[in-house]
């Protein structure tokens, strides 16, 4: 029997490991995030997203639609409207989404606290 040299190199290590690297991305917490309460629109999204690029847009929504944590529907209207929701595989992506994000912003100020007391000892004792 052969013993895998690395532990990461099982294959189920590595398909949890690119999972988790794709849902712990911040473009896609933050597309979770908008998406948590309502469906929204393309520009809709790109608005209340905040800083990515059509084209980051386009992309992390097709990643998630492929995984099955997004649904995009198109509406049978002149010009077609599309809209994008979470699936249930999504709203249950939601949840620690949520609250790693509420996490965030109850513990910022102290951690912008510690990154200056951590940068100013760097400064003095350099």
């Amino acid at each position: 029997m052969t013993e895998n040299p690395h532990p990461h190199a099982d294959p189920d290590c590595r398909a949890v490991s690119e999972l988790l690297s794709r849902v712990g991305d911040k473009w896609t917490v933050l597309i979770v995030k908008a998406l948590v309460e309502n469906n929204r629109r393309f520009n809709e999204l790109k608005r209340e997203v905040g800083g990515i690029s059509q084209q980051m847009l386009t992309r992390t929504l097709r990643t998630l639609e492929r995984d099955g944590m997004v649904e995009r529907t198109v509406h049978p209207t002149v010009p077609p409207s599309v809209e994008y929701g979470l699936t249930d595989l999504g709203r249950s992506l939601a949840v620690p989404v949520m609250a790693l994000t509420e996490w965030t912003f109850a513990h910022l100020a102290q951690i912008h606290a510690n990154r200056a007391t951590y940068d100013a000892a760097l400064e003095e004792a350099a």
